[in-house]
């Protein structure tokens, strides 16, 4: 389950996470003995507190409001168990973490696309569980400018980004056409508390 925020939250930290990628690859590639091997690049951890202000039981949306005052809108997908059991004036707890793993392909070594989610329910009254989800693509150097410096990747459906790159040095180290393949993994516990 997210809210629209932390949806929002979860695509904004890919497009984050891409920027991250291409400062890591120039860490990366900064000695030429790590090109066959894989970085890991640990992400953030984000707590959220809300309340349920509302419950939309048809569409299986809630209204949250966050520690800000600020309202969103929840989804809360039908693989969610125990939903009936939310109530208005239930506080919402929720975790979020990523992390973006990262790798010089070998020339000649084929391409990847592919994703995988899951949710797990934690047993018990209430609803609670992990949502998860992965992702891994090659992306191809198409660009590399020394001048700003910065590099450009395309990937599979028509996923672009360019990014400035801290180490000039690194850049020299890699080639317009070079491939990296990029997996990101996100993850978000969600726990309700009932209210008091």
């Amino acid at each position: 389950m997210s809210t629209p925020s932390t949806t929002h939250a979860l695509s904004t930290r890919t497009t984050t996470a891409a920027g991250i990628v291409a400062a890591a690859l120039a860490l990366q590639l900064a000695a030429p003995a790590l090109r066959a091997q894989s970085k890991t690049i640990p992400g953030d951890t984000v707590r959220m507190t809300a309340t349920v202000e509302a419950i939309d039981h048809q569409r299986r949306v809630l209204t949250i409001k966050d520690t800000k005052g600020n309202y969103h809108e929840m989804e809360v997908p039908a693989s969610v168990q125990r939903f009936d059991s939310i109530k208005v004036g239930d506080k919402l707890n929720a975790t979020y973490y990523d992390n973006i793993i990262l790798r010089v392909k070998a020339p000649g070594e084929k391409d990847v696309n592919t994703g995988a989610s899951a949710t797990v329910p934690t047993p018990g009254s209430r609803p609670s569980g992990t949502v998860s989800k992965q992702r891994t693509i090659t992306a191809t150097i198409v660009a590399i400018d020394q001048a700003v410096p910065s590099i450009s990747f395309k990937g599979p459906n028509g996923w672009a980004y360019s990014s400035k790159v801290e180490d000039k040095d690194a850049l020299k180290k890699v080639k317009v056409g070079d491939k990296v393949d990029i997996t990101w993994t996100e993850a978000m516990l969600v726990s309700f508390e009932p209210v008091k």
